[in-house]
C-alpha cells in the first residue's frame, strides 16, 4: 500500500516536471522569436510569437503613452528597426518569472530596454499576448529624450 501510494506521488510529481519544463522551454523559444527576430528584421520569427491582438505599452512623462500592435511590431521588424542595433551590443536575456497553467510572465532584457511580456498558451502554442516596456536610463538620449520624467 505505501508502496503504490509512493509511486503515484513520484509519477504524478514527474509528469508535473516533464510538462513543466516543456514549457519553459516553448515559452524560452516565443521569447527568443520575439528578441532574435526583431534583431535580424525577420518579420516572420516576429509574427510566430505574438498574438494578433498584441498590446505593447510603455509609459513615458506626463502620462503619455507608446502603443504597438502586433501588425506595427512586426511592419517596424520587417523594415529592420532592430537591425540597427549592432551584433556585440544585442542583448537577449530571458528570465522566465512566474508559469501558472496556460500563463507566464517574462523578462526580456534587451540593449536599450526591458520588456515584461505576459505569454498564453493558446491551442498548444504560447503566444505574447501583452508587454509593458521601459527605456534603460543610458538609452534616453538613442529614443530622443533627456531623462524620464516622472509626475
Amino acid at each position: 500500500m505505501k508502496f503504490s501510494i509512493i509511486l503515484v506521488l513520484v509519477l504524478n510529481t514527474t509528469l508535473l516536471f516533464a510538462q513543466t519544463s516543456a514549457d519553459s522551454a516553448a515559452i524560452k523559444e516565443t521569447t527568443l522569436n520575439y528578441i532574435e527576430g526583431w534583431y535580424e528584421g525577420n518579420a516572420e520569427r516576429m509574427a510566430k510569437s505574438l498574438h494578433p491582438k498584441l498590446a505593447k505599452r510603455a509609459v513615458f512623462a506626463d502620462d503619455q503613452f507608446s502603443e504597438q500592435t502586433a501588425d506595427i511590431l512586426i511592419q517596424r521588424t520587417e523594415r529592420g528597426g532592430g537591425k540597427k542595433t549592432p551584433k556585440a551590443q544585442q542583448q537577449k536575456e530571458v528570465t522566465i518569472l512566474d508559469i501558472f497553467e496556460g500563463s507566464a510572465v517574462v523578462k526580456v532584457v534587451a540593449s536599450d530596454w526591458v520588456d515584461y511580456l505576459q505569454i498564453a498558451k493558446l491551442k498548444d502554442q504560447w503566444l505574447i499576448v501583452n508587454v509593458l516596456w521601459e527605456i534603460k536610463p543610458d538609452s534616453y538620449q538613442k529614443f530622443g529624450m533627456k531623462t524620464k520624467v516622472l509626475n
